[in-house]
């Protein structure tokens, strides 16, 4: 039984997801505020945290971006804002998704199962994949350039894997999108991915107005070019 901590201080809401999710059998544990959901985490191992932003003692971002410190436990956002900016600031810190209130259980639920998927895929991946002076320590979710690490927000770092992932591929906007955020992007305009393609060029490439290895393709998408030379597994 995968166990499930839900930081979130509307007990309608609380409890009505702790039924839906226990019908599909996970076990789901309830925190009102942050500091009895820091105490929470110490007790027991989570498979994913459900955390809302606005909680009655601070603010559910800093909780995530305090945990990414020492704990890498998916965390789904549950909140009521909406903004785009808010969605990508919860990406960028660290949230593994974002879900907007009011929303429905069955989506929720495919979220988390959708999570759930890709992190066993990630645990199952090669550990270390190399192309020319780039090494991504995909256990360790750790990249490094000529030996230097990168340090790379986890929506970039996620955008990364689906790139090399697909090396040589043409992958649509659209495609690129629905493996970003699994199920549903209808909050995202069309600058945004452009947004995070320039953001992990200026971090890998050398030289962004030729890069090596993110390659625009017009009018389609982009492909990651690279010829994989060692792998360990």
């Amino acid at each position: 039984m995968k166990n499930i901590l839900m930081i979130e201080d509307d007990s309608t809401i609380a409890f009505g997801v702790k039924y839906a999710l226990e019908q599909e059998g996970f076990n789901i544990n309830i925190c009102k505020d942050l500091e009895s959901g820091k105490k929470e985490i110490k007790t027991k191992d989570y498979e994913i945290i459900l955390l809302d932003v606005m909680l009655p003692d601070g603010s559910g971002y800093d909780f995530c971006k305090e945990l990414r410190e020492t704990n890498d436990t998916p965390v789904i956002f549950l909140t009521a804002c909406d903004e785009e900016v808010n969605i990508v600031m919860g990406l960028d810190i660290g949230g593994d998704d974002y879900i907007t209130k009011p929303f429905r259980v069955r989506e929720l639920i495919s979220r988390i199962n959708a999570v759930l998927r890709r992190r066993k895929n990630n645990n199952e991946s090669k550990k270390i994949v190399k192309f020319k002076d780039l090494s991504i320590h995909t256990l360790e979710a750790r990249v490094y350039k000529k030996e230097e690490e990168i340090f790379l927000t986890s929506a970039e770092y996620k955008l990364l894997l689906i790139l090399i992932q697909n090396n040589n591929i043409v992958l649509s906007r659209t495609q690129i999108l629905e493996k970003l955020w699994d199920v549903t992007y209808d909050f995202i305009n069309d600058n945004t991915l452009t947004v995070y393609i320039k953001r992990l060029r200026e971090k890998i490439e050398d030289d962004i107005t030729n890069p090596r290895y993110i390659h625009t393709v017009r009018g389609v998408g982009y492909k990651w070019n690279g010829s994989e030379e060692n792998v360990s597994i």
